[in-house]
């Protein structure tokens, strides 16, 4: 590198370390990445929970190529093309029954302010304009635009930006490392931690109440799964009192949990799904809301000419990212990679709880092709020692992510038990030098 890299404010980075010593990545195939040194680097965290299907997959790559030479862009607004309804069918057939109405965005935080939206807009459509109030969760991500960083509840993404958005309360987070730790799979203990919902209700009263939105599996906080039992339970108050239940799978969407959707894993359907991400499996920014029908059905009323519903983006339905999504949805279909996590996720898990006992770790989560690996924090430097396990997997030729003291893992869904091994391998070499 000769270039100057002050100009590139860097997200969700160190910036000053990062310049220091940069991390450039130039190319990718499979489930690799090669840096500016020519080092082959290994994919443990699919890009950034995104590349599914792995890197520069060639029908992908080719559908990208053909539609910018074909159709470089579409508007959206009182226009179409016919890739857009082509996936939405798409999508809408690999989602939980119901749910058969897409909403295209752009990325997951705009997939989740759109479904704020639709939550608040339906409930004054049909007649109880009072539910306005949205009810997060503690610890619970949901991107970073206002909404989600209102809606969400990691400290360090809001305490930068004032008040947020108004009328908005938190449930508890699930994580109950007295109880829980080293769970695999599903935590036995904590179903009863959903009926903190009732307290809010309690407070507020129901009918102010517009929707409740949570991740099925809460990623960037540390990987915090749902205890058995919970999201049944969520489900059941929401139905209760007429509360819509929003899941975010910008994460969990297209097979990271054995299944398309991790609603479809743990049973439990609810009212709005974002997604992201692995919808073009990284490659065009895309996002998009499932809506159940009878939500959508209610905005289809009053007069043909009018605009339903007075939302969206430039670039929703982009053409290259229809495309995209669509080879993406072939590539998972003729690869069964969909529901691979189901299949190879209990070796995932066998090494990741191998790690027990290892330096520095005081839990292990998983699902699916999903991980944490919980270290002891540092006295007085919180996220250092994970950081420097980052580091240290990096020199070693193998990718990892850190969320705080949690090291992340997420592979692609084409990940060999080979390649397991050497991920799991290290990260038990990284903690073994870590002081």
């Amino acid at each position: 590198m000769t270039q100057d890299l002050s100009a590139y404010w860097m997200p969700f980075t160190a910036n000053r370390q990062f310049k220091k010593a940069p991390r450039l990545l130039t190319r990718s195939e499979g489930m690799y990445y090669w840096d500016d040194r020519g080092r082959q680097i290994l994919d443990g965290v699919a890009g950034l929970w995104c590349v599914n299907a792995g890197h520069a997959r060639p029908k992908i790559v080719q559908a990208i190529q053909a539609q910018a030479a074909e159709l470089d862009y579409a508007p959206p607004f009182q226009m179409a093309h016919p890739k857009a309804f082509e996936l939405a069918d798409r999508i809408a057939k690999l989602a939980p029954a119901g749910l058969d109405h897409v909403f295209f965005t752009n990325s997951g935080s705009e997939s989740v302010e759109t479904a704020l939206k639709i939550a608040l807009a339906y409930h004054r459509v049909r007649g109880e304009g009072s539910r306005t109030r949205l009810i997060g969760r503690e610890r619970g991500y949901h991107g970073v635009n206002f909404g989600g960083i209102s809606v969400g509840g990691i400290v360090g993404n809001r305490k930068m930006f004032g008040t947020l958005l108004g009328g908005v309360d938190h449930i508890r987070h699930t994580h109950d490392p007295a109880r829980n730790a080293f769970s695999v799979g599903q935590p036995a203990h904590g179903a009863e931690l959903a009926d903190d919902l009732e307290r809010l209700v309690a407070l507020h009263d129901a009918s102010t109440i517009a929707a409740v939105i949570v991740e099925p599996v809460a990623g960037s906080t540390g990987v915090l799964l749902p205890p058995q039992g919970y999201l049944q339970r969520l489900r059941e108050i929401c139905d209760r009192h007429g509360i819509l239940l929003i899941f975010d799978e910008v994460i969990t969407g297209f097979g990271r949990t054995g299944q398309p959707f991790a609603s479809q894993t743990f049973g439990v359907t609810p009212d709005l799904v974002t997604l992201a991400k692995g919808v073009t499996n990284g490659t065009v920014p895309m996002g998009a809301v499932l809506v159940k029908d009878t939500i959508h059905d209610t905005f289809m009323n009053g007069p043909e000419h009018l605009i339903e519903f007075a939302h969206g983006y430039t670039y929703s339905a982009h053409p290259l990212a229809c495309a995209a999504g669509l080879a993406t949805l072939d590539t998972y279909a003729e690869e069964g990679l969909l529901t691979r996590a189901g299949e190879l996720g209990g070796y995932f898990a066998e090494g990741l709880h191998s790690l027990k006992g290892e330096p520095h770790v005081i839990d292990i989560r998983n699902v699916g092709f999903v991980g944490g690996i919980e270290l002891a924090a540092r006295p007085g430097e919180p996220g250092k020692r994970a950081f420097e396990a980052f580091l240290d997997c990096y020199e070693q030729g193998v990718l990892i992510r850190t969320t705080g003291d949690v090291i992340a893992l997420s592979p692609p869904l084409i990940v060999e038990r080979a390649q397991i091994d050497r991920i799991v391998e290290s990260i038990r070499t990284a903690l073994r030098r870590l002081a």
